[in-house]
């Protein structure tokens, strides 16, 4: 978005009285809603979309990302009731040139479902996952079985109620599993200083999970598309296993083991400069945590001292000091917009106040710190499903840039300090000339890598477009740590200073000493006024994050068993080219 858009944007917005303080809220409930699903007239589904597989309703829908800057409205939907009418309709789009994208909570920020500027007469169909596929069963007793439509949610309660669950999770509840699949998402953990991998869990994503999955490919002795099963150990899985939306998968069987229960304490109280310290240095550093813990999640609110940082650790037996949580989501002052904030992005979002960007930061900390001592939240226990999920809906949508470094456990507080030294000086340099690019948070977690052995199969191969993808180059390296820098949609000079950050992050970590690669639901490939537009980053940069050989695989893999490219977009064309 350039800044002339920005400004008729803001003086539009000022004009309109529909952007006040209840007006912001209005639209983030909007959002965080269900797709308006709009019925059809038969007669008229029949005549704009012939032949259509009988049985499975038609509707028209909006499609709306996480922060609603990549919409589309009126498009052609449907929700097949199971993986036989998934392949009646692709094997339709198929023949009547139509593309198919999975869509499940739509909780993700790049166009890699659907790409801006898709008009309502686009033959593009939306599969409405989270309906009917969300079937949920023990295939062992260690590994589940679910359609990819299941919530995250749903499928640790599940799993919780037969005593098991996974070493971490993404905060938010509401995503699709099939959506989470699709982009190796992670949660924060690595093995603590003496723990040992539990049997059945990793610290990897959850895309190196997976036993099995069923996928819609082209059959070529049938001439159709057709379900197949995949097990781990073949050689077309790892494609399938983080496949960015260029395929649809549904239904998987997942390894899992033996449920914890996890305590979380919150700290506000340890300074930025402490808690990112140059390696070596005493005192509360994040290493620190992660040695005697292992799951760390940080938080630094724009023009803060103080972050909020969690600690997670395993604890069979409730602490004195911790509050017993039945449920998830247990910071209700994260979940819904405190009036202080929503006032603030209020002014800012609709008068082109981006000069209150640090009264924001400070504002969204008094919030947390406030907030943990006022609901009790700041020394929890329970499964670890409640202290893991802590994301609703409700929560302020901003948008989000995301990386994964690759390096070795022993240099996680060096990347750590040198990220957010540089991130310091830049805000720092930007705000002296009056501009404030960022009014969210930093946000740093820290994984293990993808392992295929964790999935305890004989022969299992590891995901191929997986962020946490293990270089055969550095075999050292054991540990990635996640950078996502958050901010307002629209706030001016934003992409500009991203680029820099991310420009940063490739030269630093260029595969030497350590090894950046991109988070695929987040932004990236930013240009001075634009995201996902670098050709650079987008056809030279990605690609050799993964290597010549893995990231040809993958294309050839995909392009294989989606020949007509049923299962793709614009954008994805563009990365895959």
């Amino acid at each position: 978005m350039t800044d002339r858009s920005l400004s008729n944007h803001s003086s539009e917005a000022a004009d309109d009285p529909s952007w006040t303080r209840r007006g912001f809220l209005l639209s983030a409930a909007a959002l965080a809603a269900a797709p308006v699903l709009i019925a059809v007239d038969p007669a008229v589904a029949a005549q704009e979309l012939p032949d259509f597989p009988e049985g499975v309703a038609l509707y028209r829908s909006a499609y709306r990302n996480w922060v609603g800057e990549i919409t589309a409205d009126g498009l052609w939907a449907c929700a097949p009731t199971g993986p036989g009418q998934v392949v009646d309709v692709v094997n339709w789009a198929w023949r009547n040139g139509w593309t198919v994208r999975a869509r499940g909570a739509s909780h993700g920020w790049s166009p890699l479902t659907i790409t801006e500027g898709t008009v309502s007469d686009a033959p593009v169909l939306l599969v409405d996952t989270a309906t009917h596929l969300t079937g949920l069963s023990l295939d062992s007793p260690t590994a589940v079985r679910a359609g990819t439509g299941v919530t995250l949610e749903a499928l640790l309660t599940y799993l919780e109620g037969h005593g098991l669950g996974v070493t971490a999770a993404p905060a938010p509840g509401d995503l699709t599993l099939g959506g989470a699949l699709a982009i190796d998402a992670h949660g924060t953990a690595v093995a603590a200083q003496g723990e040992e991998r539990l049997p059945g869990q990793t610290y990897g994503s959850l895309s190196n999970r997976v036993l099995s999955l069923t996928a819609v490919v082209w059959d070529e002795d049938a001439g159709a598309y057709a379900l197949r099963t995949y097990e781990r150990d073949e050689a077309d899985c790892p494609a399938l296993l983080t496949h960015l939306g260029r395929a649809l998968v549904t239904e998987v069987v997942l390894r899992v083991g033996a449920n914890s229960h996890l305590r979380c304490v919150s700290h506000t109280e340890i300074p930025a400069a402490e808690l990112f310290a140059a390696p070596g240095s005493d005192g509360r550093t994040l290493a620190s945590f992660l040695d005697e813990a292992g799951r760390v999640e940080a938080i630094w609110f724009a023009f803060t001292e103080f972050p909020w940082f969690k600690v997670w650790s395993v604890s069979p037996t409730r602490p004195l000091t911790s509050r017993h949580v039945t449920s998830p989501y247990n910071y209700p002052f994260s979940d819904n917009v405190p009036t202080v904030v929503a006032d603030l992005v209020g002014r800012m979002t609709s008068g082109a106040a981006w000069y209150l960007a640090p009264v924001l930061g400070n504002a969204q900390y008094d919030a947390a710190a406030l907030g943990l001592v006022a609901t009790l939240s700041a020394d929890i226990w329970g499964p670890s499903k409640n202290t893991l999920l802590y994301i609703r809906p409700t929560t302020l949508r901003v948008t989000a840039n995301g990386y994964a470094v690759l390096t070795t456990r022993d240099q996680v507080q060096r990347v750590v300090a040198e990220f957010t030294s540089y991130y310091r000086e830049r805000l720092a340099a930007y705000s002296a000339l009056g501009r404030f690019p960022v009014n969210g948070s930093v946000e740093i977690r820290v994984t293990g890598l993808d392992d295929p052995a964790d999935a305890e199969l004989d022969g299992a191969r590891a995901p191929l477009l997986s962020a946490l993808r293990q270089s055969d180059a550095h075999p050292e390296w054991d540990t990635a740590v996640w950078l996502d820098v958050l901010t307002l949609p629209g706030t001016p000079y934003a992409e500009a200073f991203l680029r820099e950050l991310e420009q940063f992050l490739l030269r630093t970590y260029d595969g030497e000493h350590a090894l950046t690669r991109v988070e695929w639901s987040k932004g990236w490939a930013y240009t001075d006024d634009s995201v996902w537009s670098d050709e650079e980053v987008l056809g030279t940069a990605i690609p050799a994050s993964f290597g010549e050989a893995v990231w040809g695989q993958a294309a050839g893999t995909l392009d294989r068993l989606d020949p007509h490219r049923v299962f793709g977009n614009g954008f994805l064309d563009r990365l895959f080219r």
